[in-house]
């Protein structure tokens, strides 16, 4: 079995970057917008923050009251839009209730939007054009597969989870005709009634569904990869959606919770900030 380490080809991507960001004219700079006093999003941000001072990403934050209103959050988006020295616009995720995250998200210029949800984005992606944004989660996802010369192309991919966020457009990316996609994607969810059947024929099962050590040994087949995208926590500890004590044994690769995905989604966004520099003198 050998474990995918994310934090190890995550570093080594943030370094490359570094020297990519160092021939630039100027910094990229990379907007974060947090609504709401959610302790797991400060966390999240000062962790991405710290990031990009190291990679050479000048980023800025602006914290909101819960009860802020759309209007209000619209307006300071539009400015950043406007904003030549924004690069990226990230809108720190979960929101207030009151708020519309499709609302906001489709309010980000398409070119700053590197989180990569607006449906500008998401539409390229679906339609396989590579001028777009791929959603920073997904993006690792491929990128940590890339790196382990894991391939790919041919192989049957059970997702089990649908979100906006990694499970569907995560399926758009792996189904595209390319060598280092072209997968057969089965798409999963709670309205799937075979479910053991279908991970137990799975070459590669990614687990995002939030729900902790969801998948058991009796759900995977031998020598099979499995990715684990699930951040649950439990007091001070942090567990997949993989059982992976149980699991481990029966793979070929695995990732660890943390230090597998994490790493990598991060290392996308940062270099998707890049990228939208890089857009621009083209």
């Amino acid at each position: 079995m050998i474990l995918l380490d994310g934090k190890k080809v995550a570093d080594q991507i943030l370094k490359d970057l570094k020297k990519t960001i160092g021939t630039f004219t100027r910094p990229p700079g990379l907007a974060f917008v947090i609504i709401g006093d959610d302790p797991s999003s400060q966390t999240y941000v000062r962790m991405k923050k710290k990031k990009c001072l190291d990679a050479g990403i000048v980023s800025v934050d602006k914290k909101f009251p819960a009860d802020t209103s759309e209007k209000e959050l619209l307006a300071y988006i539009e400015k950043l839009n406007r904003d030549p020295s924004i690069d990226g616009i990230l809108i720190q995720q979960p929101l207030p209730p009151h708020l519309r995250a499709s609302t906001l998200m489709e309010a980000v210029d398409p070119a700053k939007d590197v989180d990569g949800f607006h449906p500008v984005n998401m539409g390229r992606l679906l339609l396989g054009e590579t001028n777009g944004f791929v959603p920073c989660t997904p993006a690792g996802i491929h990128r940590l597969l890339q790196a382990y010369d894991i391939p790919v192309s041919g192989k049957h991919v059970v997702i089990l989870g649908r979100s906006n966020i990694v499970g569907k457009p995560l399926a758009a990316l792996l189904v595209q005709k390319n060598p280092t996609a072209n997968a057969t994607v089965t798409l999963a969810h709670t309205g799937t009634v075979n479910l053991k059947e279908l991970t137990s024929s799975a070459d590669i099962v990614v687990a995002a569904m939030g729900s902790p050590h969801f998948v058991k040994a009796a759900m995977v087949k031998k020598g099979a990869v499995v990715i684990d995208v699930g951040i649950n926590r439990n007091g001070s500890k942090m567990t997949g959606d993989v059982d992976f004590d149980r699991v481990a044994p029966l793979c070929s690769h695995i990732t660890p919770v943390p230090g597998g995905i994490g790493p990598m989604t991060i290392a996308m966004l940062l270099s998707n900030t890049a990228l939208s520099v890089e857009k621009k003198s083209l």
